[in-house]
Parts: structure tokens; sequence; C-alpha cells
């Protein structure tokens, strides 16, 4: 090849050269695309826009006092008040509760608009940037599948086992006291009984955990026995939900053993009783008392209708509660109910909190028993199991619980691990916006 011939073929290899580095510099760009990120939001309000301060409810404070705090004048703040009223009564705010002020991004940081949390889910908004509007809404909740396996070492409880792999110990007590509360003795677990669950976690906002929502199926193997335990809609008016074993058999027995968890008896059922204080005469003790500190949450032993509620002598503030045509419950001495007459409850709602209302000598509830109108002592009582499943609802829990005890059985356990595995479900997703 002739000189001019070769430094022509050279030229032509360059400019070859520099366009396909041409080409690789457009691509770069291309993939170098700036990600615009949407702006923070939280109760529907973009954050950057506002001035955001929060605070919680103190004692005397009011709804007035907190605006007129922030330079809102008391004719502007009544007038707030009255366009709002139908959607909020601003008198009900709790001491302890947070709320939001969104004010102007500007020197004067005027309040546009007011957010109060009555609890971890729901909160009401009073907006008044322009015209005056109260509504109310919830945060997104989302629920998350999970699967956990375990198996216990000696020397170690189901709760401790949970705690230290990362799981919620309301996890364990679900377990203990709601499903197997008849069956299993969880306080006498040996080494080398295991579990599987499936259950859901509860979360606010995608990423505030609030616990365990609830446990869908479980395998407890005790002792080399295997309980199975699923759980099963039996009337979807009242909401009632019951766990069932494989051949439809409900584990649970219709009265729970106490009215308060994590109690201790004070004083059992004696109609014998002599006190020394009213001079050894004899004063029968037709209940039994449960102590725990003031505000301990009480819950109905039994699913019914509640009779009572009221306030009278001794007794102090009580709930009495009709289950069926035999049986009633009474709780007594109680700091406030939580249920008024004619309500339907659910076994383990709370129906009130310990207190020491009427001839009380320390904080507790004085739980009473009644069959066929006469009180007994429930901890002597062979007190019935819970409903059985109906015979036109057992076809349609045997075909719903089979796929689930399939993938319940499929769960593997860790070969040679007395640790909990955890996998996460992340294809079973469901949210409430």
């Amino acid at each position: 090849m002739q000189p001019k011939q070769l430094l022509i073929a050279l030229f032509i290899c360059i400019g070859l050269w520099s366009c396909k580095d041409d080409d690789k510099k457009v691509q770069i760009e291309e993939i170098q695309t700036p990600i615009v990120l949407e702006p923070k939001k939280e109760f529907g309000f973009v954050l950057e826009d506002y001035i955001v301060k929060r605070d919680t409810i103190r004692k005397g404070d009011s709804f007035g006092e907190i605006l007129e705090r922030n330079h809102i004048g008391y004719p502007r703040i009544f007038n707030i008040a009255e366009k709002a009223k139908d959607s909020f009564d601003i008198r009900k705010l709790h001491v302890g509760k947070p709320y939001t002020l969104f004010c102007a991004n500007d020197s004067l940081q005027t309040p546009q608009c007011f957010v109060y949390q009555p609890n971890s889910v729901d909160y009401v908004v009073i907006n008044f940037a322009d015209s005056i509007h109260a509504y109310t809404n919830k945060k997104p909740i989302k629920y998350i599948e999970k699967t956990a396996t375990g198996i216990i070492p000696e020397g170690m409880g189901i709760s401790q086992l949970m705690i230290e792999q990362g799981l919620s110990p309301r996890l364990a007590y679900k377990m203990a006291d709601e499903i197997y509360a008849w069956t299993i003795d969880f306080r006498r677990l040996q080494k080398g009984d295991q579990f599987k669950v499936i259950y859901t976690d509860k979360y606010i906002d995608d990423s505030i955990y609030v616990g365990v929502h609830d446990i869908k199926a479980v395998y407890f193997e005790h002792k080399k026995q295997p309980f199975y335990a699923f759980q099963f809609e039996t009337d979807s008016i009242k909401g009632i939900i019951d766990y069932f074993n494989e051949d439809a058999k409900n584990l649970r027995r219709a009265f729970l053993k106490a009215p308060v968890q994590f109690s201790r008896i004070s004083s059992r059922y004696n109609l014998n009783r002599r006190i020394a204080y009213y001079g050894y005469k004899l004063r029968p003790h037709k209940g039994t008392d449960f102590a725990a500190p003031i505000g301990t949450p009480i819950l109905a032993t039994a699913s019914g209708t509640v009779s009572e509620s009221t306030r009278r002598g001794g007794n102090g503030k009580y709930v009495k509660i009709r289950h069926n045509a035999t049986y009633s419950t009474q709780y007594l001495h109680m700091k406030a109910q939580n249920v008024k007459k004619g309500d339907f409850v659910k076994q383990g709602d709370v129906i009130g909190w310990i207190g020491m209302t009427g001839n009380s000598g320390g904080p507790h509830v004085c739980y009473r028993f009644w069959k066929n109108g006469r009180q007994v002592d429930p901890l002597r009582e062979k007190l019935p199991e819970a409903k059985p499943i109906s015979d036109s609802l057992k076809v349609r829990y045997l075909d719903f619980v089979a796929p689930v005890k399939i993938r319940l059985d499929a769960i593997q356990f860790q070969d040679g691990s007395n640790e909990p595995q955890i996998n996460i479900e992340k294809d079973s997703i469901s949210q409430i916006q």
C-alpha cells in the first residue's frame, strides 16, 4: 500500500473510532438520567410546603388555647370551631395524644391546618387555610403475611426464644393463651418441641410496625404429638373467629381461664370465709379476685350480651354479661366500664379496666360466675367446650383448610438448628388506604 493510501485508511479508522466513542457518550448520558423523587407527604400534605409543628395534648390544653398560642385570634378560632363541629367535637382532645400544625412557610408561620390523632391509625383534619372544612381519615395500613418456625432448646421458653430471634413475643402469647390454652401447657414445653406458624404483621405508613395482627395457621408438635390450628370465621355478622383442628374440632373452651392477663389470684371463691376486720363473722366470698395494677384491661371471658353496666354499693362499677340461658359472668370494682347495657361482646374484648371502686382493699377485679342463676366457683366447674362448628359450615371449613394445611406442611424446619427461621411471604400483602 502506498503511503498516501495508508494515510487515508488511517484517517478513516480514526473517524470510525470517534463515532464509536460518540455513541458511547450518548449511551452514558441516557443511563444517567436524573431520578425525580416524589415529595414526602403526611396526612395528604406535602411537608416541604409548610413549617410543621408537632406536639401532644397537655393537661389543660384546648383547641382554642393551642391555636391562640400559635397567633390565631379568638374570633377566628370561634369561627373555625363552629364550622368544624359537625365533623369533629373539638372538646374531645385527650391528654397525651399527638397533634400536628401545618403552618405557612414564611416569617409569620401562621397555622393553616390542625391534625389530631386519637390513635395510631385514625386522624382528624381541620383545614382553615382558605375555606374551613374538617374530615376524618385513616393512615394506610399494610398487612404482610409471614411464616416462622422454631425448635424449643433446653431451658428456654417460647417467648424468650422469639425475643432473641427478633420475633414479637405477642406471637407466643397468642399461641399460648388464645389458640392452645386448653390443649398445651406452654409453661411445660420440652426440649425438641417445635412449631410452624403462618401469621400477619401490621404496619402503618408502610414502615411503623404495630405488632402481630393475627395468626392464620399453626402446627405445634408437643411431646411428639402434633396439634394443628386453623383460623376460621364462624359468624360474619358478629365477626366471631375461632380456631379448629384439621378435623374441625374447636380448640377452645367456651370461657377464658381468667378475665385479666398475667394476673394473680388474691382471693378465691370461699363460702366459709371469715375476716378479722369483721370480728371473724362468716362472710362468704362468692367471687374470685384477680389482682392487677389500676388500669389493667378486663376481658370478657366469653361472648355474650351485656345485661348490666352500672355502679351499685360495694360492687362499685361493674359489668354483667349473659352468655346463654345457663351462664352469666360479672366483673366488679372497675375503674371504668368500656361497654354499655345491650352491647354484644366477643370473648377477649376489653369491657373495662381494673380499679378500686366499691368495697375494695386494693386494685383487683372480683370475677363472679353464675350457673343457672346461682354463683359457683369457675375454677372448680367443668366448663363447656366452645360451640362446635355447624354441619352447614363444616364442609366449607374443610375445603378452606385443605390448601392451608398443604402450605403449612410444606414449611421446612432448619436441620440441626434450635433457632426459629423467619420467612416473609412478600406476595401476600393486603393494604387498606
